[in-house]
């Protein structure tokens, strides 16, 4: 009896089929780890904007405790009273006020934060946002 065992060579390598499946199972992990991945990062960069927010209505505090009215001037509470950028990350914050008693600051998404809503908050810190629960996520 010959023995055949001696004259095969042992292939290395993988198969087709192995690959494929390796492939399969690295494409799902990728479906559900980037949705999960852009929330994340969309909660991190939300939370630049309700920071900027909170400061903006500090600043306001401080100025009207310094002039007796809340200022419409959005360069001068970033200037001089410790207020935000007009840009933070990925959104845009504005300031209207009436000059006296009144005065709401809105954080506007841009780019790829666009799909987020705004975010707002008052003198008497109300916080408002486009969609319900953005203040507490």
């Amino acid at each position: 009896m010959v023995s055949l065992r001696g004259n095969m060579k042992k292939e290395k390598g993988f198969t087709l089929i192995e690959l494929l499946i390796v492939v399969a199972i690295v494409g799902v992990l990728a479906a559900v780890a980037i949705p999960v991945y852009n929330g994340y990062t969309q909660r991190a960069r939300r939370a630049d904007a309700k920071t900027a927010l909170e400061q903006l209505r500090a600043s306001q505090e401080v100025f009207r405790a310094e002039n007796g009215v809340y200022t419409a001037n959005f360069a001068l509470l970033n200037s001089s009273w410790g207020g935000p950028p007009a840009t933070v990350g990925n959104y845009n914050i504005t300031l209207v006020s009436n000059g006296t008693t009144t005065f709401t600051g809105t954080a506007t998404p841009t780019g790829s934060q666009a799909s987020d809503g705004w975010l707002s908050i008052d003198q008497i810190g109300t916080k408002n946002s486009q969609f319900p629960d953005k203040w507490t996520k």
